[in-house]
């Protein structure tokens, strides 16, 4: 069964997608049993353009990215959740659903590309590809099934920290 890690931000259109689409790179590539989702708690319904710009480029897959309420994850239908990781402080701060199974929570959080100058913002997209990627590489190369709740949710403090 594999381990699934929900990635929200406010719009899910940049940052949680690139997290969404890293993880699921990385985990293919290290044979790891982990799925990425994202969601956002006010979505855009679009993935913003240059962040496909910038996955595609790096060579990671992009055909399954859409943007999505977090509400298709409360369901009892919905895949259960073992990590759920915010990545904006707008979403951080928002009154979560209920997931069912209890997931780990830790915040990890980045400033919205979307948000740097028009000529800087291509940069800005992949300079965040990048942060969010190599957290997602430490996070699909950890032991899950392995560990307890306790000892992911400091693990995952630790990739923070790094």
């Amino acid at each position: 069964m594999p381990t699934n890690i929900l990635i929200l931000c406010t719009h899910n259109s940049a940052r949680s997608a690139l997290a969404e689409a890293m993880l699921n790179h990385w985990a293919g590539r290290l044979g790891k049993d982990v799925r990425a989702f994202s969601a956002g708690s006010a979505p855009s319904g679009r993935i913003h353009p240059h962040a496909l710009d910038v996955l595609r480029q790096a060579g990671v897959d992009v055909s399954g990215l859409s943007s999505k309420s977090w509400d298709v994850f409360s369901g009892a239908d919905a895949p259960q959740m073992r990590v759920v990781i915010t990545v904006c402080d707008s979403a951080a701060a928002e009154q979560c659903p209920y997931w069912p199974g209890g997931p780990v929570k830790v915040h990890w959080g980045y400033p919205d590309p979307s948000n740097a100058p028009e000529d800087e913002r291509p940069r800005a997209f992949e300079l965040t590809r990048q942060a969010i990627g190599y957290r997602m590489l430490q996070l699909a190369q950890l032991p899950l099934d392995a560990m307890s709740d306790a000892e992911l949710r400091q693990a995952l403090l630790e990739i923070e920290r790094s």
